[in-house]
């Protein structure tokens, strides 16, 4: 991917945009679910709690797809295919956080008592970009 168009593609991931991620269930057929949706600058980085569906899936198949649109310009989007790298809990309660401020204008994310808060990190193979 050319420079301005990865450029374009971590705007819109960067942005305040949903995310839809599709993973894969046991039997092949797709499970998409909107999240929020962070980078660190390698990878992108999607914040769920423990025993999710999708939590679930891509420790079994680790192969995912996201679709990242533009709030404000529905035909403008990012699709990012690629494979989970990581589950894990370190850092997980920091990148909500660091989320609930991009999202909500929060400084701190409140859940519910005893959630356990999961990172999962995707190492992009593939973006396509459209701006119509």
């Amino acid at each position: 991917m050319n420079g301005n168009v990865k450029r374009a593609a971590i705007e819109l991931v960067e942005a305040k945009n949903f995310a839809h991620l599709a993973t894969l269930m046991k039997d092949g057929s797709p499970h998409v679910t909107p999240v929020w949706v962070d980078h660190d600058g390698e990878f992108i980085l999607v914040n769920t709690l423990k025993g999710r569906v999708k939590e679930r899936n891509v420790a079994r198949d680790p192969r995912v797809a996201l679709d990242v649109m533009d709030q404000n310009s529905p035909y403008r989007n990012v699709v990012i295919l690629g494979r989970v790298v990581s589950i894990g809990r370190e850092g997980a309660d920091r990148h909500i956080d660091k989320l609930a401020k991009k999202y909500l204008g929060k400084d701190k994310y409140v859940g519910q008592p005893g959630e356990v808060r999961i990172l999962i990190k995707i190492k992009p193979e593939h973006w396509s970009y459209y701006n119509v």
